[in-house]
């Protein structure tokens, strides 16, 4: 199982090349950027993130100060922004009160506890979470998403109704653990799936994964 997964990874770079995930400047804009992007597409969530840059709010020190309410206009462009301004603010909770304020604090705790406190935030699924992990804070999580689910299912290597923490331990069971190889992989399989993978009327003929049938 293992030779299959680093097959089509290896298939996936050397048609796309490196992908430069996460696009973010700080640990915190992948914070952020990681709950901003749940239900809209990255565009819009450049022009939130951009909002509060121009308003001096991208750090935990400042952002952590207002209410969600306050929030709320600023990151308006990603859409359900009062949603996501309270989900904001639940994560700012956590990390106020399980790392005294101290967003650095967070970055350096370990990846099973770190995971444990943002799936006890309400607003923070497995998928947001291990984003946050991989890319903010570099930890070894490997990202599962929608996208995920269809390429491996119509390769044979996933039932498409597998459960996240199923799916997740089959790639982390056939891949070595590289920080740098699961955050090209998962950024590997949201190209492939946007480009060929569509959810209707897939380019299969013209997809680097053609042949890989398991």
């Amino acid at each position: 199982m293992g030779n299959d997964y680093i097959d089509i990874y290896e298939a996936l770079f050397g048609h796309f090349g490196p992908q430069h995930w996460w696009p973010g400047e700080s640990a915190f804009e992948v914070l952020v950027g990681a709950v901003l992007t749940q239900n809209t597409n990255w565009t819009n969530v450049v022009k939130a993130i951009d909002n509060l840059k121009e308003s001096g709010l991208l750090s935990y020190l400042t952002l952590s100060k207002l209410t969600s309410s306050e929030i709320a206009p600023y990151i308006r462009p990603s859409g359900y922004y009062n949603l996501k301004a309270k989900r904001l603010r639940n994560l700012l909770d956590m990390i106020s009160s399980q790392y005294q304020d101290d967003f650095d604090f967070f970055l350096k705790d370990s990846m099973s506890n770190a995971r444990r406190n943002l799936l006890d935030v309400k607003g923070v699924g497995p998928e947001t979470a291990d984003c946050i992990l991989l890319y903010g804070c570099g930890h070894p999580a490997f990202v599962v998403d929608t996208y995920t689910h269809r390429v491996f299912s119509r390769h044979n290597l996933a039932f498409e109704e597998t459960d996240y923490d199923s799916l997740q331990v089959q790639f982390v069971d056939a891949l070595p653990q590289d920080l740098q190889l699961f955050n090209e992989y998962h950024a590997l399989i949201v190209r492939v799936a946007i480009t060929y993978c569509k959810k209707n009327k897939p380019l299969c003929e013209q997809c680097p994964l053609q042949g890989f049938n398991f």
